[in-house]
C-alpha cells in the first residue's frame, strides 16, 4: 500500500483525542512514541491489545515511550469503551490518549487501512497499524497486522529496545535478540573503527567465507 512508510515523517495532524484536540508533533515532542490504530471500539482483539499496552505502559515509560491509540469512533464511544479495557486488564489503567476517526481519514494519513476490510457502507476500514516514531518525528518501524490476528506487545517492546539500541551505537541486533544479549558490529564499522569504539573486544565467527562479518559484542 502507498503512504506512510520507513523514514517519512508523521503528518503533523490535529487529532481529537480522549485527552483533547492536539497536534501529532506537539504531542510526540523530542520523544519516541509509538502509534497503534485498532479496527473498532467494543471489538474483542483490539480490547485484549488495548488492556496489554494500558498493562505495559509503564514499561514503555521506562523507556521515554509515549503511547498514542487510534479508533475509528468517536471520543465518547472511547471513553465508554475504556471501561471494558480497564476492567479487561484488571484494574491496569488507559493513561495514554486513543485519537477519534469517525470519518476514516486519520487512519489513511497514517497508512493504517486494511486493503481488504470494509464496513457495510464499502468503506475500508483500519488493519492492526503500529508506528515507531522517533523525536524526530520520523518512522523507525511499522508493523502492519489484520484485523483478524492480535499484536504481540512483548514484540512491540522489544523492537523498542533494538531500536534505541542501534540508534545509540554502531551496531545491529540478530534474530530473537534480547536486552542483555550480545548484538553485532554494523558491516560500515572497521575492525579499527570497531576496537575504538568496543574497547571491551568483540569476537568474531568463523564461517567458510573466511570474512569477518559476523562481529559480536556487549554495550
Amino acid at each position: 500500500m502507498p503512504g506512510l512508510t520507513l523514514g517519512d515523517t508523521i503528518p503533523n495532524l490535529e487529532v481529537e483525542t480522549t485527552h483533547g484536540k492536539f497536534k501529532l508533533h506537539d504531542f510526540i515532542g523530542q520523544d519516541w512514541t509509538i502509534i497503534f490504530s485498532h479496527p473498532g471500539d467494543f471489538t474483542p482483539v483490539c480490547t485484549t491489545e488495548l488492556g496489554k499496552m494500558a498493562a505495559y505502559t509503564n514499561k514503555f515509560q521506562e523507556r521515554g515511550v509515549k503511547l498514542l491509540g487510534l479508533s475509528c469512533d468517536d471520543v465518547q464511544t472511547h471513553n465508554d469503551w475504556i471501561k471494558d479495557i480497564e476492567a479487561y486488564s484488571r484494574g491496569s489503567k488507559v493513561e495514554f490518549p486513543i485519537i477519534a476517526d469517525p470519518d476514516m481519514e486519520v487512519i489513511k494519513e497514517l497508512n493504517m487501512v486494511d486493503p481488504d476490510e470494509k464496513d457495510l457502507n464499502g468503506n475500508q476500514l483500519p488493519s492492526r497499524g503500529l508506528h515507531v516514531v522517533g523525536g524526530d518525528k520520523k518512522v523507525k518501524l511499522s508493523i502492519l497486522y489484520p484485523a483478524t490476528t492480535g499484536r504481540n506487545i512483548d514484540e512491540v517492546l522489544r523492537v523498542v529496545d533494538s531500536l534505541q539500541k542501534t540508534e545509540k551505537h554502531k551496531v545491529a541486533t540478530p534474530e530473537n535478540w534480547k536486552p542483555g544479549e550480545p548484538v553485532m558490529i554494523a558491516p560500515t564499522v572497521s575492525n579499527e573503527e570497531a576496537k575504538e569504539l568496543f574497547p571491551g573486544g568483540f569476537e568474531t565467527k568463523e564461517v567458510p567465507s573466511s570474512k569477518d562479518y559476523l562481529r559480536y559484542t556487549a554495550v
